[in-house]
């Protein structure tokens, strides 16, 4: 095992820069910036440079859109079991499964399946973070995936296709930083970095398809006796302390995008074994 002791100092240096630019962007509370800080520190640290980058391109635009036309989507406020600045739970369930996949690289023979991994997860979260940020702004009513009614927006589990567009534009973009990092790395074969890219942008979709599966299946859904509305809430908006309608209890929104990770994360896995078996 060989751990890059100026790595982990970089890696350090730089999540604590970029935390507290989040924090004062009001993109981050405190304690997702420590979150923000450890994964960032052992991402960087541990997986090396192009890791931290992909990590970084993730935050950044997430951030981003998270901002855009926020006062737009400040109506659904109430259906979102939280919005605004991220904290240490949502730090962790989008990236806490890279950092473990970049922990488990120092002790792995060979380190690029693995990173081909992280790409895909990293495609996973941004895929679904910029489906829900721009897919709320559509002006057509979404629909559940799991039976195609037409349901509000916000609502957990829909989908649209401006939500599809935004979840392949996400997953491209992560994608093709993947691709060029590579490039710019190592001398890698056309069809390596092609598959890189293919196993990327099918890890996003996959793992955001997944989240809206589980959104629409399994994930605490609740319900507010006052003003008569569903939540992802415990304690709706109003103040109303609501009951469980639908989904398991234990499976919020944290735990539906960690899973959202995984999936990306497995399918680009799966996907980039069968290219090199074939």
């Amino acid at each position: 095992m060989s751990i890059n002791v100026t790595n982990l100092a970089v890696g350090f240096v730089l999540s604590l820069l970029i935390a507290a630019v989040a924090v004062r962007a009001r993109s981050l509370s405190e304690s997702g910036a420590i979150g923000a800080v450890v994964e960032g520190t052992v991402i960087f640290g541990l997986g090396g440079w192009m890791w931290g980058i992909l990590l970084i391109a993730f935050f950044v635009s997430s951030s981003a859109l998270s901002h855009y036309r926020a006062a737009r989507k400040a109506s659904l406020a109430e259906k979102f079991a939280k919005t605004g600045r991220r904290d240490l739970s949502q730090v962790l369930a989008n990236g806490g499964w890279g950092a473990l996949l970049a922990a488990l690289s120092v002790v792995v023979p060979d380190r690029w399946p693995l990173f081909v991994a992280f790409a895909g997860g990293m495609a996973a979260v941004n895929a679904d973070t910029w489906a829900t940020e721009l897919g709320v702004l559509s002006s057509h009513q979404p629909r559940l995936i799991i039976n195609g009614h037409v349901v509000s927006v916000g609502t957990s589990g829909a989908i649209s296709s401006w939500g599809m567009a935004a979840a392949i534009g996400g997953s491209l973009f992560i994608a093709g930083i993947a691709m060029v990092l590579s490039a710019l790395h190592a001398a890698s074969a056309v069809t390596d970095l092609l598959w890189l890219g293919v196993a990327t942008v099918c890890g996003g979709l996959a793992g955001s398809l997944v989240d809206s599966l589980l959104g629409a299946t399994v994930q605490g859904i609740y319900w507010c006796e006052r003003d008569q509305k569903e939540t992802e809430k415990r304690v709706h908006s109003c103040g109303q302390p609501t009951r469980l309608l639908r989904g398991w209890a234990w499976m919020d929104n944290e735990w539906v995008n960690f899973l959202c990770s995984l999936a990306g994360s497995l399918v680009a896995w799966l996907l980039w074994l069968s290219a090199v078996l074939r």
